[in-house]
């Protein structure tokens, strides 16, 4: 993968000056880290829709499940403004090949999760969707989505990372003229990571290529795709990574010494133990895995999911 991945994101996470302030919420991690490996797409909803810098702060109001956006202390109401901002933008998104989106946080626009509703007595609820998180969502249901304050939560933003390089490798797949045969090695090279996400997703996903032959064409890849999201969607719990490190270690057991062999199961005791992070055993595992040249171990994406520079497996 060497072109950088086309991701959405949220205009002031990046530094632009866009909020009701005239202010920005800069993300370092991920104009400096992510920024590397992604090409960000910009998004300031409040800005394209018209609004000016600065501006009156505004919030959601109303019905939870269908809210209105309205400013704080005016209450002018611009909802229709954004409903057709948001209908517009998305389906101009449809042209941007996205692997996934950032969202800031708590904003009426763009909050994914937990967004102030008011009620008409003033209170609030923390059960919203920003506006237009919610259309783009909506729109690419199986897109992968963050919100900025949960990558800074090391599970949350490993699993969120992988979960893009797995939609990235899947896009390139259907750009490559997939046939039946294409879809077999694909699914061989994400059996572990699979495995480590959603053992019963990679049941399923197995049947399903196996009777991939009887089943046209794009119904299959369209079936496939939408269960190799749902599996991504699964965190990797501490006990599936120690289920598939057990699996994996079954392809060299018979070939290391038995002080190897009962290194290599302290290394994984001690990460079900959680007394290290999951990189210790990779290390070993991988080293294993070139000195008996295992062939299919070398192309299991679970291996290296995302480049290990980013050192997500070092703090999970």
């Amino acid at each position: 993968m060497t072109d950088k991945i086309k991701v959405g994101v949220s205009s002031c996470l990046l530094g632009n000056k866009v909020r009701y302030d005239g202010g920005h919420k800069h993300d370092r991690y991920i104009t400096d880290i992510l920024g590397r490996y992604f090409d960000f797409l910009p998004v300031c909803p409040e800005v394209e829709c018209g609004l000016s810098i600065p501006r009156e702060t505004m919030h959601l109001a109303g019905e939870i499940e269908n809210p209105r956006l309205v400013t704080t202390k005016t209450g002018i109401d611009h909802t229709s403004r954004m409903i057709d901002f948001c209908k517009r933008r998305v389906k101009e998104l449809e042209k941007e090949n996205l692997c996934a989106f950032i969202f800031k946080k708590d904003s009426p626009s763009s909050g994914l999760y937990r967004v102030k509703v008011f009620g008409k007595a003033g209170q609030s609820q923390k059960k919203g969707r920003g506006m237009f998180a919610a259309a783009l969502v909506d729109n690419f249901p199986l897109l992968p989505v963050e919100e900025e304050g949960r990558l800074h939560d090391a599970p949350l933003r490993e699993n969120f990372i992988e979960k893009v390089f797995c939609y990235k490798r899947w896009q390139d797949f259907l750009n490559s003229a997939p046939d039946y045969k294409k879809l077999i090695d694909f699914h061989a090279r994400h059996k572990l990571q699979l495995m480590a996400h959603s053992p019963k997703h990679l049941s399923q996903m197995g049947k399903l290529v196996a009777a991939g032959k009887k089943v046209p064409k794009q119904e299959l890849l369209d079936n496939y795709q939408a269960s190799l999201l749902e599996a991504m969607d699964l965190k990797a719990t501490v006990k599936k990574n120690v289920n598939v490190l057990y699996h994996i270690m079954g392809y060299f057991k018979k070939l290391i010494s038995a002080d190897e062999k009962a290194e290599m199961i302290r290394l994984i005791e001690n990460y079900h133990g959680q007394t290290v992070p999951l990189v210790v055993p990779l290390t070993l595992v991988n080293h294993f895995i070139r000195k008996y040249d295992i062939g299919y171990l070398k192309n299991q994406h679970y291996l290296e999911p995302h480049p290990a520079e980013l050192m997500l497996r070092n703090h999970v």
